[in-house]
């Protein structure tokens, strides 16, 4: 069955026989195709711009350096109001570790809730043993860099990191705040831009 997967309303995931079809990428409003393989085609249409990433799934492939460029080109996408799709031949490894890799950077989600997204969307995606030790070693890397900023202008990424920070202050209240909407006594304070409970 052809079919894009849904990931957020601009990102997809598919197979290549699904991202290669014009009636498909048509019908979901696609402008951006990333394919993440050696040697699937990318899609005819004048209308989408592609993006190769040339990867087998191999867990010795190092994805791990095209994780930054792929979810920011994903967010500058979405920011020009287009949609995406990545794939790879099946739709499962590949195309998963790069839905994940954008989900982590840019909807601030950790590693699990990043795979859980993407697992809802397409049931049969799952990264191989060693994309997934890289995208541990990516979540590593992003929560270094969210607590010491070194962006201070104001791009695209930097606004998603303070889209980022809000929401692990939201996680952090909701945590606070019962079923019934009362606050526990439990105090936040700000300071230096560091919450403490």
């Amino acid at each position: 069955m052809l079919q894009l997967c849904k990931v957020t309303h601009s990102l997809f995931i598919s197979n290549a026989r699904s991202a290669c079809n014009d009636e498909l990428l048509q019908k979901e409003a696609v402008t951006l195709c990333i394919n993440v393989s050696q040697q699937q085609p990318c899609p005819a249409s004048d209308r989408i711009s592609t993006l190769r990433v040339p990867a087998y799934d191999d867990p010795n492939e190092d994805l791990h350096s095209h994780f930054d460029r792929c979810a920011d080109i994903i967010l500058d996408e979405e920011a020009r109001g287009g949609r995406t799709v990545v794939y790879c031949k099946n739709g499962r490894s590949r195309s998963a570790t790069i839905c994940i890799a954008y989900l982590m950077k840019h909807q601030c989600l950790s590693l699990t809730e990043a795979y859980e997204v993407v697992k809802s969307a397409r049931s049969v995606a799952e990264p191989n043993q060693g994309f997934w030790a890289q995208l541990e070693r990516y979540e590593q890397e992003l929560q270094g860099k969210r607590a010491t900023p070194e962006h201070k202008s104001f791009s695209t990424a930097t606004i998603s990191a303070k889209t980022c920070a809000t929401k692990e202050i939201q996680r952090i209240i909701n945590g606070i705040i019962g079923p019934d909407h009362k606050f526990l006594y439990t105090k936040i304070s700000v300071f230096g831009g560091k919450l403490r409970l």
